[in-house]
């Protein structure tokens, strides 16, 4: 009898130890999930980690028609507030990353003129992300018509889904475009360097991208989610995310 119980509670233990979690993570976060995962399960082996990507929109339409995700990285605070004032989410979004923008463009190209380049004759097309639904695309917008461009070049725009698709587009199919800063740290996107085929759009011209993540209801009182969690938003990962061009100083005491 003793024996059964035993073998119960050691079954019990393994079951609570070596399940999964699902994560809803913003496709700007793509690049960087990986190394989250490999440095979070050094301090929880047996703990899966099975990542959703796709736009912080999407991913929100999803979580409201009953998706099962454990915890939600949305690439703004706006979708992650609309889940915690539906009682979707168990807690207020905190901040766990900045995001930025750059203008990439995959030749060789005069950046001196910076913003004003995307209104050359030569520039036809000019990817972004669908301002509707992915935060890198509404900040995209509001920092070109804050620089008085935005009427001048909206006809050049070929929309993407999400921010990678946006980066997708502007290697294969648009002369520049406007993508996360995180995208340029990954092994594939290296080759690109600034001021030759990169530079930075000034963060005044847009509304900072305050990252956001959530637990979900279905998760209240699971450990390793909150172990996760937890772990996003400790100083490992803020190396991580800065290693990837995030801006993690200080962002959790704003």
């Amino acid at each position: 009898m003793f024996k059964k119980i035993l073998l119960t509670s050691i079954l019990i233990t393994n079951i609570l130890y070596a399940s999964s979690i699902n994560v809803a993570v913003a496709t700007n976060v793509s690049y960087a999930i990986n190394d989250l995962k490999k440095e979070f399960n050094k301090l929880y082996p047996k703990t899966k980690i099975r990542v959703t990507l796709a736009s912080s929109g999407k991913l929100t339409a999803q979580i409201k028609n009953g998706a099962l995700y454990n915890l939600f990285m949305s690439a703004n605070m706006l979708y992650p507030n609309s889940l915690y004032e539906d009682k979707i989410a168990i807690n207020k979004p905190v901040i766990y990353a900045k995001g930025s923008l750059v203008l990439l463009s995959a030749k060789k190209r005069d950046l001196l003129e910076g913003l004003n380049l995307t209104t050359a004759k030569k520039i036809k097309k000019i990817a972004i992300a669908n301002p509707k639904i992915a935060p890198y695309g509404k900040a995209t917008i509001e920092a070109l018509k804050n620089a008085k461009l935005y009427e001048n070049i909206k006809k050049k725009f070929i929309y993407a889904e999400s921010i990678t698709q946006a980066i997708s587009y502007t290697i294969t199919a648009s002369d520049i475009g406007f993508v996360a800063k995180s995208s340029l740290f990954s092994p594939k996107m290296k080759r690109f360097k600034e001021n030759i085929h990169w530079i930075d759009i000034d963060s005044k011209l847009y509304t900072p991208i305050n990252q956001g993540i959530v637990i979900l209801e279905n998760s209240k009182d699971n450990k390793e989610v909150k172990a996760f969690y937890d772990f996003i938003l400790s100083e490992k990962a803020k190396k991580i995310f800065e290693e990837f061009g995030y801006i993690v100083s200080k962002v959790n005491n704003e």
